[in-house]
């Protein structure tokens, strides 16, 4: 074999790698893309709560970073304990990482006042740099709740805005892009639900736009 025949047999041999190489990091390395949930061009709107060390927190405080949204109160007996024992399972996974937020929303601010929140927030080891829990008004709450996350939250019947609907809080985490689009919902009392959240912020701390 000539010296021409070996050099067009090695570089058929190196383009072959090199296509396989590409391919390997296009098609399984690159982040697979997750759904957006709501109306085309939803987007989360402006808060303003206050966290467990009484500080205000915004819109403004979490732009730009991937965020994972609950609802709860502390004194639930029932789903709540078993969402916050796997939201610190998320919590432990992005430890020290701001890029990742949680925002955790009292639906009973009449009980869970700055001072009973932190005594949660303790309880849960959280990083208050990065895991916030929220109160403040009950109505905004709610509002944010149903018109920003999309969690259905209202007993029987259209929302009004002028009256405080009861609130039934859900057992979904709900997960928020960097871009204030919603892009899932979890079932938050499932381990496996919870497993599967934590790998979905890796493929949106992946993910361009």
């Amino acid at each position: 074999m000539n010296n021409s025949r070996i050099f067009i047999l090695v570089f058929l041999m190196l383009l072959g790698v090199s296509f396989l190489a590409y391919y390997y990091y296009e098609y399984k390395q690159s982040p697979r893309a997750l759904p957006t949930l709501g109306n085309p061009g939803h987007k989360v709107g402006d808060f303003s709560f206050v966290n467990q060390e009484g500080d205000t927190i915004t819109q403004k405080d979490v732009n730009g970073t991937i965020r994972v949204i609950e609802y709860f109160f502390t004194t639930c007996k029932g789903i709540c304990p078993k969402m916050n024992e796997n939201m610190t399972e998320v919590h432990k996974a992005f430890r020290g990482d701001k890029e990742v937020m949680i925002l955790s929303h009292t639906v009973d601010p009449e009980t869970d006042t700055v001072e009973q929140m932190k005594r949660y927030a303790d309880k849960h080891e959280a990083d208050v740099s990065q895991w916030h829990f929220l109160t403040g008004p009950k109505l905004d709450l709610y509002e944010m709740a149903i018109q920003s996350y999309l969690i259905t939250a209202v007993e029987d019947g259209d929302y009004d805005t002028k009256i405080t609907p009861d609130f039934i809080h859900s057992q979904y985490f709900v997960l928020v892009d960097k871009y204030n689009s919603v892009r899932g919902a979890y079932d938050g009392t499932d381990p496996e639900k919870v497993e599967k959240l934590i790998e979905d912020i890796k493929e949106l701390k992946r993910e361009k736009k």
